[in-house]
């Protein structure tokens, strides 16, 4: 049995909030100053972020803390 490609998944705000563990405001700093990956707009309101991106931000604020 062939197994299915898996789609990438997208999380809204508040998901991406409870990955990171901060605030709206300050995870919308972070995108204005560069260092957060930007959401993808599903809709004139919506907005989602590619859980890969969200995670490789994580695993590199966990590689460069412990530098």
């Amino acid at each position: 049995m062939a197994s299915q490609p898996v789609s990438p998944l997208l999380l809204r705000l508040p998901g991406v909030c409870a990955l990171v563990g901060l605030s709206k405001s300050q995870i919308y700093r972070l995108i204005r100053a560069g260092e957060f990956p930007t959401g993808v707009s599903l809709g004139a309101n919506s907005v989602a972020w590619p859980v890969e991106q969200v995670q490789a931000w994580v695993t590199d604020k966990i590689s460069s803390s412990s530098r």
